[in-house]
């Protein structure tokens, strides 16, 4: 009896055996036919996209942030953005606004940091050039005591360079002598790499075109005092 009983063991355990080892065979064709199933990288970790920094520009297909009398009224093209304010495209103030972001604005809107020279298109002034470094005492006085000079930008509808490298006072007073400011408008200009504006009452100076100080004070004449 105990021989019958080993024989069977050991043929119910050969059977087992043989049933693992089939269902083993069928699970290697299928993996073989519909291929592996390990889920790849990018569903376990999520998709990753690397992109490059984006440069502000002047594209007139990009999407900026758009004001309508001093309120922000979506993403529109500069296009688009010059309908919902009733003017022309090259009447837009385009530059940055209070966020940082590239903006545009009727000159009704609210003040923008215009793009510098390196970001923006340039047109250089023809020949003559104006003449209010002359035309100022005060000018005239730093154009002659030795001071650093450098290039001077006048920005209008696009940047401007003026012709002659000239000292920070006389390009202020190139660019800003004679006139007056509203509150809430602004006159932009460069010198070198910095940024000068004329606001009411005063002219600032920027090294980032972001954050700006006080260079100079002007009167109710609109004169403003030398620098330097």
């Amino acid at each position: 009896m105990s021989g019958l009983q080993n024989r069977k063991a050991v043929l119910a355990i050969g059977g087992g055996l043989a049933v693992l080892l089939g269902a083993g065979i069928a699970i290697g064709i299928m993996m073989r036919d519909h291929g592996p199933t390990t889920p790849p990288p990018a569903s376990r970790a999520g998709l990753v996209v690397e992109t490059g920094t984006d440069q502000p520009s002047l594209d007139p297909a990009r999407p900026l942030r758009c004001f309508v009398g001093g309120q922000f009224v979506g993403m529109a093209t500069l296009a688009d953005c010059a309908k919902k304010n009733g003017v022309a495209t090259r009447a837009l103030d385009v530059g940055v606004d209070s966020t940082g972001a590239l903006a545009a604005a009727s000159d009704t809107g609210p003040v923008i940091q215009p793009l510098s020279p390196s970001e923006a298109k340039v047109t250089p002034l023809q020949p003559p050039p104006p003449a209010p470094v002359e035309a100022t005492p005060a000018a005239s006085a730093a154009a002659g005591t030795g001071l650093a000079t450098s290039i001077c930008w006048r920005r209008d509808t696009d940047w401007r360079k003026l012709p002659a490298e000239m000292s920070l006072n006389a390009c202020v007073q190139a660019l800003f002598a004679g006139k007056c400011e509203k509150p809430g408008e602004a006159i932009y200009g460069r010198w070198g790499e910095e940024t000068i504006r004329l606001v009411p009452r005063h002219v600032e100076i920027s090294a980032d075109n972001r954050t700006f100080r006080p260079l100079a004070e002007q009167n109710g004449a609109c004169a403003i005092s030398p620098i330097g």
